[in-house]
């Protein structure tokens, strides 16, 4: 099947799990096509049925703001044509439904027709596609797509909250590669000395740095903890917010024992040392670096808000506070750390229910859905 992919090419989790999703499906033989502006962060061109197609925007002075979607669009009409793509897979509902949505009409006028599936992954919904400016044009995409998939049941209910959708949602969540050797394998003490001496537990958060990752919060519940048990703190990232984390530190007198890495491609090293990992957020679409932690068996301490009940098991893996409550975060984090024998039984916890979104077990329902829009066709 030759698939074409069309995402962000970015560290954030759609571009990441768009890249991982059509790496995957490549090693299975499929033909794969990504389309976008700029190679994607973790995409590999040494698989032979990996294929980059950029799309370029010419600059002209006529615009105040260049036209990408219709750049997009008339790149995935030659690209379609010249490779015979069979399925159109755009991951974001902003620009991407749109632009595949005018491909299809301007393909179907030369007597083409490709399937498009849709994935919604968050503030495409929830933020930026909710905005007056871009809600309608939104609602028409996904209406207009042939499938659409969400990467969490909170996130079907807040699409078809605050969108007037006659299309049915399919949940298919997010997935993770595990490796049954990375939550007993912690890797050399040596290594792990890098970050933290033997005696210190290592706490880990890894974002964007908005401020709907509620970075105030990881900070304040590090603090705490710090007090209780000897600790660090790692934060990978950039974004708006990493600034008043350092002040923050400052402030606090903890400078000492935060490392901020920014952007990092170590982050699996990172992970496989760490013992607790914190996401505060102020909603999550799924919670993708909380999954990303499980699945080296870390235990994670975060909110319950959106859909990150769905993947942090409350009491299993973790614990779930109410957004903001520092003070819950900082008592159950204490509570898994400061005995060896409730931290290992967590770990092992994680890494179980992490084993429920291996690839293996959701690649097959993207596969099923693109054999049923090829069937319609």
């Amino acid at each position: 099947m030759k698939i074409a992919i069309v995402c962000y090419p970015t560290f954030g989790g759609s571009g990441v799990v768009a890249t991982e999703l059509g790496l995957e499906l490549a090693q299975k033989g499929h033909e794969i096509h990504f389309i976008t502006y700029k190679q994607p962060v973790r995409l590999s061109l040494l698989n032979p049925n990996i294929y980059f197609h950029e799309v370029n925007v010419p600059n002209y002075p006529l615009f105040h703001y260049q036209p990408y979607e219709l750049a997009l669009s008339s790149k995935l009409v030659d690209m379609v044509k010249l490779h015979k793509i069979d399925v159109l897979h755009v991951h974001y509902a902003i620009p991407h439904a749109y632009a595949g949505y005018m491909a299809k009409k301007m393909l179907e006028d030369e007597g083409i027709y490709i399937p498009m599936i849709t994935t919604l992954h968050g503030t495409d919904i929830t933020l930026v596609g909710n905005h007056p400016f871009y809600k309608t044009a939104v609602t028409f995409s996904i209406n207009q797509s042939d499938y659409v998939t969400s990467v969490s049941k909170s996130l079907k209910e807040d699409t078809y909250r605050l969108f007037d959708i006659k299309k049915e949602i399919h949940v298919i969540p997010n997935f993770i590669e595990i490796d049954e050797e990375k939550h007993i394998i912690k890797g050399q003490k040596c290594h792990r000395s890098v970050l933290a001496p033997n005696n210190e537990k290592i706490i880990t958060h890894i974002s964007n740095f908005r401020k709907v990752k509620r970075i105030p919060d990881v900070v304040k519940t590090f603090y705490t903890i710090q007090k209780s048990i000897p600790s660090k703190l790692m934060m990978v990232g950039e974004g708006p917010e990493k600034l008043v984390a350092e002040r923050m530190c400052e402030d606090l007198g903890i400078s000492d024992k935060v490392i901020f890495f920014g952007n990092s491609n170590d982050i699996d090293q990172i992970l496989k040392y760490s013992d607790l990992f914190l996401l505060p957020s102020e909603t999550e679409s799924f919670g993708l670096a909380a999954l990303e932690a499980m699945a080296f068996g870390v235990p994670v301490i975060s909110s319950n808000s959106g859909g990150i009940p769905e993947v942090n098991a409350h009491g299993i893996s973790g614990y779930l506070s109410n957004v903001g409550d520092v003070e819950d975060m900082s008592k159950n984090a204490i509570a898994i750390l400061q005995d060896e024998t409730v931290h290992n039984q967590f770990k092992e916890a994680a890494f179980d229910v992490a084993r429920k979104y291996d690839i293996n077990h959701i690649l097959p329902l993207y596969e099923d859905m693109y054999n049923q829009a090829l069937n319609k066709r």
